[in-house]
């Protein structure tokens, strides 16, 4: 039996002590190290336990599974993998575009293997499938309001349905980064933020400025 499945019935409520959330931390610290090094299917919680410098028993005292530790691991990293917002104009819209996917992407190279995990994690948990759509629902909202102003002010494809299309363009991004990144098919950096930044402005048929 795996030791993630090793889980008393009612953990233990974690302790609120400097030194119950100083071991916390280091679990989930010592999570993501794992995880990355092993991925998410074969990452252990006895590995994870070792790694914070705690007793195997410590980790239930905090956390209820491996599942519930990843959580908190990805948690901790939506906000720096959230995209930036874009602004309302045309010329807005297209730097506010560029720096968002450079962000977007630095981060994403930075995290490749943790990212790779979640991907794993999402196949086989559907908890984890919804966290992923979680995470990228801020952005997509953002940029579909950003596409409504743009098509009242006459600068952007007005048939596209702009939740639709953000959607699509989010999703163009975010696979691209994996590839890129996580599944290791190299693409030179700067050509990746052109295209992609090119690509959103073409799919909204933009006039150049």
């Amino acid at each position: 039996m795996s030791s993630s499945a090793r889980q008393p019935a009612e953990p233990e409520a974690p302790r609120r002590t400097r030194r119950g959330i100083r071991t916390r931390d280091a679990l989930v610290a010592a999570a993501r190290k794992v995880v990355e090094k092993d991925g998410y299917l074969d990452a252990r919680i006895v590995d994870i336990a070792a790694e914070a410098g705690v007793a195997t028993g410590s980790f239930y005292t905090h956390f209820a599974s491996k599942e519930e530790v990843f959580a908190a691991v990805l948690t901790e990293l939506q906000d720096e993998m959230l995209h930036a917002g874009v602004g309302g104009s045309s010329r807005e819209l297209r730097r506010g575009v560029e720096e968002a996917n450079r962000a977007y992407l630095e981060s994403y190279r930075r995290n490749a293997a943790l990212m790779a995990a979640m991907e794993q994690a999402a196949a086989v948990d559907r908890r984890f499938l919804r966290l992923r759509q979680q995470r990228s629902q801020a952005f997509i909202e953002r940029s579909a309001a950003a596409i409504s102003r743009l098509q009242e002010a006459g600068l952007a494809d007005p048939v596209l349905d702009p939740e639709v299309t953000a959607r699509a363009l989010n999703a163009m991004v975010s696979r691209m980064a994996y590839a890129t990144f996580a599944t290791e098919q190299p693409v030179p950096f700067e050509t990746l933020v052109a295209t992609l930044a090119r690509l959103w402005m073409n799919a909204l048929r933009m006039p150049e400025q």
